[in-house]
């Protein structure tokens, strides 16, 4: 029983680590083409975007090689986000609006997988909640950094808050022993509302105002 509920979280976190990644590399290739980036500039962004948090996690947790580059799937579907995005930027483009609904859904997928990985590497409570944060909030700084922008992370509504709160969950969870899988999917519900929520009625943190 034990080790069926260990495939089955391992299962759902990896499912949550693919959908993340594809999700924010649909992010990196917009902003790719937004730049007018060639097919090559693209897909880099659409990789960065999508793998950075997680390379950053899983050297951090020593998990290494990092998953993003010692399995196929990761390249793979972060190539695969980076052609649908070039070939087909119109309909992307169209769904703008969907497209920052799936923005919140990978950042709660990433925090919650992150925080998760963290923990099956035996790091401590707040390290994995912090770990989960930055596997969420990663690769979004890397694709703005590489298009010269100010993070969408420092300058927009909760963000990375919600990937924070989303993590803590998914750790408290586990510490009290709630089944894996319902402290994951509790996680990345609070951590997906929140961002939502901020985004529908422009909720976010206290601005700096320079004195005049």
């Amino acid at each position: 029983m034990i080790v069926n509920e260990h495939i089955l979280i391992n299962t759902l976190l990896v499912a949550f680590d693919l959908g993340g990644t594809f999700v924010f590399a649909i992010s990196g290739a917009t902003a790719g083409v937004k730049n007018r980036l060639d097919l090559f500039g693209v897909l880099v962004l659409s990789f960065a975007a999508g793998n950075s948090g997680g390379i950053t996690r899983d050297v951090m947790i020593g998990a290494v090689p990092p998953a993003a580059i010692s399995d196929w799937r990761y390249v793979a579907v972060s190539i695969l986000a980076g052609l649908i995005t070039f070939y087909w930027y119109r309909i992307i483009n169209r769904l703008s609006s969907p497209v920052l609904v799936f923005d919140a859904a990978g950042l709660a997928l990433f925090a919650v997988a992150g925080a998760g990985k963290a923990l099956a590497f035996h790091a401590g409570p707040v390290a994995a909640t912090l770990l989960g944060m930055l596997t969420g909030i990663g690769g979004g700084m890397v694709r703005d950094v590489l298009v010269r922008q100010i993070p969408t992370v420092l300058r927009t509504e909760l963000y990375a808050v919600a990937a924070l709160i989303g993590a803590a969950v998914m750790v408290i969870g586990r510490m009290l022993h709630v089944p894996s899988s319902a402290a994951a999917v509790a996680g990345a519900f609070l951590c997906f509302g929140l961002r939502f929520m901020a985004m529908r009625r422009g909720w976010q943190l206290p601005v700096a105002r320079p004195p005049e």
